[in-house]
């Protein structure tokens, strides 16, 4: 499988999705398909009866035809019927979409033979997980035993039929190849029906599978049921360089995604100049270096190596224009049209106007605290956001305002707390005798309130 998270139980149904070997990513089983009808759980009183059957996990299809009293969905184990014996498969898609895909393929009603036998039991499967585990080895011997023939071809894949009868061989060669001995010595080796089938590269990297380039699966091993002829005209619509290496897929042939975007770039170079490989100005002539195929630019540089120097982009009018000019004899100044480039500026500065959005948009108003205003308050210092002649005059509890040359009366001893703390701070920055005399007049005010005479101050 290659789905890494997705296991096979006992019955051969994957354990990481649930959902019968169709796992969402679609890469449980090789050219996976997706039954939306089944999903629906419609029941359709119509229904074809015929339906598709995939083998060794999406490597081969074909269909089968439901008889009436079978009850098969898609997803389901089956026992089918084979040119020589019987073969084990799981249903890939039934109901009216199989009449679309038969229709796809070109497979006609009347074409189809064979028919279900029944749904397979847990005998059936484990058989064939037997005949499964015999074709690594089986390869192996085959590819010697053709060596030892000397036989030009490469055996690709086996696949053996779900009773082990029968074993057909996929090999691929340049020409034909004589293989009746080859068939004796694989029946003598295997001891079963040998069936010998030539595909082509590409058939044998779809069964075999792998990595591309892109870093994901194989389109041909995944998706893609039909294989169209790829050549390298698609490489030069797309300006690629023809390199075999890169253009080439493990097959050993060109990439089949080189057609995927070929239409788009067809179409694309439909309105391109024809023949525009040179063109020439009065300064001399210009070759086409490289094309922006979506972008509609062209890229030219001067023939002469003193005019030689970064590459003119052009558009496509532009090189129509020049054309045009140097078929009538006309040559211009330079490849890019100088007045043409002024205009459009003028015309783009002329656009670009500047709406004026005074009054619509108000900013709100943000209030920023200053540090260190809490602080100032604290110490009792004045605000210094405040002017000077705003400032209140702040007076103590307890004193009065004297005029110029009246005598200071006598307070309490009294003091209010926030007071004391400012002139507490304040007398810390005084000088030391200026401290004495304060101690000196208040202990003569305290000797005053007590009836005493004050004593005279022998320094006043």
């Amino acid at each position: 499988m290659g789905c890494t998270n997705c296991s096979y139980d006992s019955n051969g149904t994957p354990k990481g999705c649930g959902d019968k070997g169709h796992c969402s990513s679609g890469s449980c089983n090789k050219r996976n398909t997706y039954d939306w009808i089944n999903t629906l759980e419609l029941d359709d009183p119509m229904e074809f009866n015929m339906v598709e059957v995939s083998f060794k996990k999406g490597s081969r299809k074909e269909f089968f035809i439901k008889k009436d009293h079978l009850q098969c969905d898609t997803g389901d184990m089956v026992l089918v019927e084979s040119s020589s014996g019987y073969d084990v498969g799981r249903v890939s898609l039934s109901g009216d979409l199989v009449r679309l895909q038969m229709k796809k393929k070109r497979v006609g009603e009347d074409r189809v033979t064979l028919s279900i036998i029944r749904r397979a039991n847990e005998r059936d499967l484990e058989k064939l997980e037997e005949a499964r585990s015999l074709e690594k080895q089986a390869m192996v011997q085959a590819r010697a035993i053709s060596r030892s023939l000397g036989l030009d071809m490469k055996v690709g894949d086996v696949e053996f039929q779900g009773d082990k009868r029968k074993a057909t061989f996929y090999y691929t060669a340049d020409g034909r190849v004589d293989f009746r001995e080859l068939v004796r010595s694989y029946a003598k080796e295997f001891k079963v029906k040998i069936e010998m089938r030539q595909i082509g590269a590409r058939q044998e990297s779809a069964r075999i599978g792998g990595i591309g380039a892109c870093g994901r699966e194989l389109c041909c091993s995944t998706w893609l049921s039909d294989f169209k002829s790829v050549s390298t005209t698609a490489a030069r619509y797309q300006n690629i360089s023809i390199n075999q290496t890169k253009l080439s897929g493990q097959c050993g042939r060109l990439k089949c995604c080189l057609n995927y975007e070929l239409d788009s770039y067809v179409d694309a170079l439909e309105d391109f100049p024809r023949k525009a490989d040179h063109i020439k100005t009065k300064k001399g002539r210009a070759s086409l270096i490289k094309t922006n195929i979506f972008k509609g630019l062209l890229f030219y540089s001067y023939d002469d190596p003193m005019l030689r120097g970064p590459m003119v982009a052009l558009s496509k009018q532009r090189v129509k224009d020049i054309q045009a000019m140097n078929k009538s004899g006309e040559y211009p100044e330079d490849l890019l049209d100088v007045e043409a480039m002024l205009k459009q500026e003028q015309e783009k500065s002329a656009k670009v106007e500047f709406a004026d959005v005074t009054g619509d948009i108000e900013l709100p108003e943000t209030k920023r605290r200053r540090k260190g205003n809490n602080k100032n308050k604290r110490k009792g210092k004045p605000d210094s956001r405040k002017p000077q002649g705003d400032r209140p005059k702040s007076k103590a509890k307890g004193t009065a305002s004297t005029s110029k040359g009246a005598k200071p009366k006598p307070t309490s001893p009294k003091r209010d707390n926030g007071s004391e703390g400012a002139k507490s701070e304040a007398g810390k920055k005084k000088s030391p005798q200026r401290n004495n005399r304060n101690k000196k007049r208040k202990s003569n005010n305290t000797n005053n309130d007590k009836g005493g005479s004050p004593k005279p101050d022998a320094k006043s």
